[in-house]
């Protein structure tokens, strides 16, 4: 009980959920007046409890689209807003529609089936689980302790997130998504000149495969941000590329230099994009939507996953797209590059995600444990002749 005397009457001052409250009783009995600050702090203490469930009520009565705006808000001051929309997307796209209320145990965990189902990584689910619990409040954190008892919280991540393709996978997947870009683009020639396909002839293929997969293994880039690459992003005097909205704050407005291979894939990717559309816009994609022929550059390519599966199957190669960025992260750093390098690169957030990705291959670990032993040896031979170089002046000593 905080209650003082202030001339004739007791004043209480004591502080609730943060807020100081102070003011008289107007009593001259200090029992009297402890029982007026009594009074006080329970009626304050239920009308903040019943603010609180009045609050939780409204959150419950919010589908999960309308609650990932007001979390993002708040979360945005403290993190890196890209990544926690990059992280919610799927759960609006799945859930977005669902009251907060009507979320619980089993809707996680068949939201965790679903991307399963649909190729996600065991870490992605995981983090869009969490960010999921966090929007949904007090409801979230009893369903969070619900799923931890269960073991069902989190699934199981693997040691490494992917794997880096060989220089010998390498060459047959770009022979095959370049014989897949030739034949899609004479494809849309004949298209645009009204033609038909001749008989027996095989269409197939995709315009945009062969560069994109060059842009993937040569700047380590993430699948939405090949796809909504603009012109204005490319400046072919200086030879640089500005990547545009990433993942991740720090990889948004990096910068990759264009060498000789990419950019002669996108010098001839110009070639035909202009031959097809006219003279390239600042604001046109790169790598532009409308099927199988290309017809609208102002939106962008929806996916390469069709034309990356029958590109993997022809060159027999296993592995996902996203292996393409692991495999340059893992070559960068098999080269002796930096950390930072190879950041400002990729865009990684820190060294310890960059970790995750520097898949260093039992080749380059066998050669760095050999110079290892070679220089011991060399040392061990060192160390063994200047010994017996010094016996050899020392007379042995006499035998009494």
């Amino acid at each position: 009980m905080s209650v003082y005397l202030i001339g004739n009457f007791y004043h209480y001052d004591f502080v609730l959920d943060g807020r100081r409250y102070k003011a008289t009783t107007g009593k001259t009995s200090k029992q009297a007046a402890q029982k007026v600050e009594r009074d006080e702090r329970m009626r304050l203490e239920s009308g903040y409890s019943e603010s609180v469930r009045q609050e939780e009520r409204e959150q419950g009565r919010q589908t999960i689209r309308a609650a990932s705006e007001a979390f993002l808000a708040e979360y945005v001051a403290k993190h890196p807003q890209t990544l926690a929309e990059y992280k919610l997307k799927r759960v609006i796209e799945s859930l977005g529609d669902r009251l907060v209320l009507e979320i619980t145990p089993s809707i996680v965990k068949r939201y965790q089936a679903d991307r399963l189902i649909a190729k996600a990584a065991p870490k992605t689910i995981n983090e869009e689980v969490a960010l999921m619990l966090r929007l949904c409040g007090d409801q979230g954190d009893l369903i969070r302790s619900r799923l931890r008892r269960e073991k069902a919280l989190k699934l199981k991540v693997d040691a490494s997130p992917g794997k880096a393709f060989s220089v010998e996978e390498q060459d047959r997947m770009l022979a095959a998504a370049l014989e897949s870009t030739q034949r899609a683009r004479a494809g849309c020639e004949r298209q645009a000149r009204g033609e038909k396909q001749a008989k027996g002839e095989k269409q197939g293929g995709s315009p945009s495969i062969y560069p994109a997969l060059v842009l993937a293994l040569n700047c380590g880039m993430r699948d939405a941000e090949i796809k909504n690459l603009t012109w204005a992003q490319v400046d072919f005097a200086k030879q640089i590329l500005t990547v545009g909205k990433a993942k991740t704050d720090a990889g948004t407005g990096r910068t990759i230099p264009l060498t000789g291979t990419l950019l002669d894939a996108l010098v001839d990717h110009t070639r035909w994009y202009a031959a097809r559309f006219g003279e390239p816009q600042p604001g046109w994609f790169i790598f532009p939507g409308g099927g199988r022929f290309p017809k609208d550059p102002t939106i962008p390519i929806t996916t390469l996953k069709t034309a990356w599966t029958s590109i993997r199957k022809k060159a027999r190669v296993s592995g996902r797209w996203h292996d393409n960025r692991h495999t340059l992260v893992t070559e960068l750093a098999e080269s002796g590059a930096g950390d930072e390098t190879i950041m400002e690169i990729a865009g990684h957030v820190s060294r310890q995600m960059l970790s995750r990705y520097s898949h260093i291959r039992t080749a380059a670990k066998r050669k760095a444990l050999e110079d290892v032993e070679r220089t011991r040896a060399a040392a061990r031979g060192r160390s063994v002749a200047q010994p017996q170089e010094a016996a050899a002046e020392v007379p042995p000593p006499v035998l009494q």
